[in-house]
């Protein structure tokens, strides 16, 4: 048995797919020129106000549900003061005391074992805007696009004890966030991030050790590694005798290592305060009742029916269920080719999704239909896609 333990917990950020931002009519569209998509609300000047956007809610409360939270019936926006040049206001208006969900929990899969992951809380936030480091420039400049883009932040106990096991819970999160509609989980455009908290503590210790926060996690693979290296980080300094210092930490995914950022804050170094341009969140009884009831089939409970129904291998059934484009492909397809869903999904996973994956694609961009997929169907797969590659 290793001597140390490691502890994770993880705070996601998904970015939902509204068309206007947190707090103004401003288009949240991806890739326009810079600082296009901004007025004088999400740019902060003096003596504007606020205007919830109630998409928002509503898209926070289902994940809550969708993840077992408790939707709160009453809850509050906080100031977060920080000085940074992409937040123009000099504060991100966000939750902590009374955020829209509370104590849910995600169940993971980690080799054929599952396992409970609480959720702390789900809270809506406004995303900040972006520096620009231009070194030939010898400058930097804003972009202020991204400034108040809403944003789910998801918030894990620290009940996460290897880096197989986080990049499970954020599979699983996201998901059910595309399950849901809500979110395009594009981890490339920054639409799903992850910051992870990591610490180690000798087996049997119930106190925490020390944690730092690796930012900079931009894909599952980096967040497996980022977090490997750092629990080796910590084991060496504890060997040699040194204490691990609380800080944000950087990865670099060339040197696959981390490196200090920036001391680590605590929430008292925001400054918390109830924003005092927005009134308290009113959600009643029967709104949360009436979005329960608009949940789709989630990832576990279709997969399970693919067990069930179809008689796929465990692996199969997840791969096909892990986004919901694929699977709705897959039960088209099976439907149309003479009840074999077992030929259909070794088609789907041997050629279809691998073509896909090699050529940037998704199954909902796929040009042949479900219904003319199966077996023996590769020929005219690659005639249809090359116009696409």
């Amino acid at each position: 048995m290793p001597a140390y333990e490691t502890v994770i917990g993880l705070e996601v950020h998904a970015q939902l797919n509204t068309e206007s931002k947190l707090f103004c009519s401003c288009s949240t569209k991806f890739g326009n020129d810079p600082n296009e998509n901004v007025c004088p609300v999400c740019s902060g000047m003096p003596g504007v106000l606020p205007v919830l956007n109630a998409k928002v809610v509503e898209y926070a409360a289902k994940l809550g549900l969708a993840t077992g939270c408790t939707v709160q019936n009453k809850s509050v926006f906080e100031r977060k003061n920080y000085f940074y040049p992409d937040l123009p206001k000099g504060y991100q208006i966000s939750q902590l005391e009374q955020s829209i969900c509370t104590n849910g929990v995600l169940t993971i899969e980690v080799d054929g074992e599952k396992k409970d992951v609480r959720i702390n809380r789900i809270q809506m936030e406004e995303d900040a805007g972006k520096n620009i480091h231009s070194a030939a420039e010898n400058a930097s400049f804003v972009d202020l696009n991204r400034t108040s883009v809403p944003l789910l932040e998801i918030v894990s106990e620290p009940d996460i004890r290897s880096a197989k096991e986080a990049v499970a819970y954020l599979k699983t999160l996201r998901s059910i966030l595309l399950y849901l509609g809500i979110s395009d989980g594009n981890m490339e455009e920054g639409s799903f991030r992850c910051d992870a908290n990591v610490s180690i503590r000798p087996f049997g210790q119930e106190e925490y050790g020390t944690r730092c926060e690796l930012k900079n996690l931009n894909s599952f693979r980096f967040v497996e590694r980022a977090i490997e290296y750092e629990v080796e980080r910590q084991i060496d300094l504890i060997e040699d005798g040194e204490e691990v210092d609380q800080e944000t930490r950087l990865y670099n995914p060339d040197k696959n290592a981390t490196f200090t950022m920036r001391g680590k804050e605590e929430a008292h170094d925001y400054r918390y305060f109830p924003d005092p341009d927005l009134v308290p969140v009113q959600v009643d009884d029967a709104m949360i009742a009436e979005w329960q009831g608009q949940l789709p089939e989630l990832p576990t409970e279709k997969r399970e029916r693919f067990l069930d129904e179809f008689g796929l291998p465990q692996d199969d059934a997840e791969l096909l269920t892990a986004e919901l484009a694929v699977a709705e492909f897959f039960e088209a397809a099976a439907e149309s080719y003479g009840g074999k869903p077992r030929k259909v999904a070794n088609w789907m996973i041997g050629e279809l999704l691998p073509y896909l994956n090699e050529n940037g694609l998704t199954a909902d961009r796929c040009k042949l239909s479900p219904e003319a997929c199966g077996p023996g169907q590769t020929a005219r797969l690659r005639r249809h896609f090359p116009e696409d590659r």
